[in-house]
């Protein structure tokens, strides 16, 4: 039996805490942390499991992360905190000899900027000190890499065009709410839009690029162009991909208020002066807007999220692949009072962690998702209350725009 510490108690760090204590052959000690104890205090209430302990932490703190971690003695962090606090996190694990883990690439408060390189830096480091550490196990970035592993492996010989599709077809009731935390969610959605193409990168507008897809079980939602991290790490591991896309679902309604938002300047990151002290906007508009973890018990619906492959099977004839998860919005909070987009990332993020406490995913260094073997994790995954289908040599509908 092993002992991780899960940092974050926002929505994935709950599902993350649930999945762990219904896992407990795997997950001998759980230790739920972050800034705010009550939190943690009372997820591990509702629990009910006695393999759970709290504490309290800041992860903008080496120094207050190095002594948690010294002080409970873990083999593997869970960090589902905010991705500015994933390099000190990293530095805390190096200095006490703990693996790592996360669910999104770090990126700096001053500016929304998303990439990779600052965690590989890392990499002679982890490996130097024989620790493994698993970048972006959530669902997107996370299972996609994954999916796209499988899909190599077991069907492709060259894959050429990959579409990363992620619907949420759930209706919360709410005028307008972020599916997770503000702050991140709308820094990602309102910058340039980024997608791979022979060989370069290709800027567009914010949400410039949009069209029609249709989703299993759902039907037919407007699907706009996004950059999002995997992009990054799944053309270089895979350098026949000739083309690499992400694409999101928004509702109208959604993209009117971020619209109004940005327009009166509540989406701004940099700081102001209000009654003689400096704030952030976008913080400001996180503190108004309903909490995502309190979304899930008026959540109907679901969500729809995969990877749609073209290129050239492993018989050398051309060859389609769409392999996707529907989640519940409904089964999730049934299970974990979460929503299913918490959910969707809390259980790859658990699962990831029993990969390397299993013994099937330890790679000293630093690595993403893609770079592990994927049928054990799918395997387990489809167990632990995500399944997984698959749809061959099908139209794809990407292959048109």
């Amino acid at each position: 039996m092993h002992k991780v510490i899960i940092i974050g108690c926002g929505g994935v760090g709950t599902v993350v805490a649930h999945k762990c204590a219904q896992n407990p052959d795997v997950f001998g000690e759980i230790v739920i942390a972050s800034r705010n104890k009550a939190k943690c205090d009372a997820v591990a209430k509702a629990i009910g499991s006695p393999n759970i302990t709290t504490d309290q932490v800041d992860a903008d703190s080496v120094p207050e992360l190095v002594e948690l971690f010294r002080k409970h003695k873990p083999e593997l962090v869970i960090n589902v905190a905010l991705p500015y606090q994933d390099l000190t996190i990293m530095d805390a694990c190096l200095e006490c000899g703990v693996n790592y883990l996360d669910t999104a690439n770090y990126e700096p408060k001053d500016v929304a900027h998303f990439e990779y390189s600052w965690q590989w830096a890392y990499r002679k480091r982890f490996e130097d000190a024989g620790l493994t550490a698993i970048l972006g196990c959530g669902f997107d970035p996370g299972v996609s890499g994954v999916f796209t592993a499988y899909a190599a492996k077991h069907y492709f010989k060259e894959m050429e065009y990959l579409d990363i599709v992620d619907c949420n077809a759930g209706n919360h009731g709410k005028a307008f709410a972020t599916n997770f935390n503000p702050e991140i969610n709308i820094r990602e959605i309102t910058q340039n839009g980024r997608y791979y193409q022979d060989g370069k990168w290709v800027t567009t507008g914010p949400l410039e690029i949009h069209t029609e897809l249709t989703y299993p079980n759902i039907g037919p939602r407007d699907s706009y162009l996004l950059y999002h991290e995997e992009l990054e790490s799944l053309v270089l591991n895979y350098p026949s991909i000739k083309r690499a896309r992400f694409w999101m679902t928004f509702g109208q309604e959604y993209l009117t208020h971020l619209r109004v938002i940005q327009d009166i300047g509540m989406a701004r990151i940099d700081e102001i002066e209000y009654n003689g002290q400096k704030i952030v906007p976008l913080q400001f508009l996180k503190a108004v807007l309903p909490n995502p973890q309190d979304l899930g018990a008026n959540y109907h619906g679901e969500t729809s999220i995969g990877c749609r492959i073209s290129g050239t099977g492993k018989d050398g004839k051309p060859l389609t692949y769409y392999i996707y998860n529907n989640c519940s919005h409904e089964e999730a909070y049934k299970e974990t009072g979460m929503q299913a987009v918490s959910y969707t990332t809390g259980v790859p993020a658990m699962t990831g962690a029993m990969m390397f406490l299993t013994g099937k995913w330890q790679m000293p260094g630093v690595h993403n998702v893609e770079e592990f073997d994927p049928d054990p994790f799918l395997a387990e995954l489809a167990k632990q209350g995500l399944p997984w289908h698959e749809i061959i040599n099908e139209p794809l509908e990407v292959d048109k725009i």
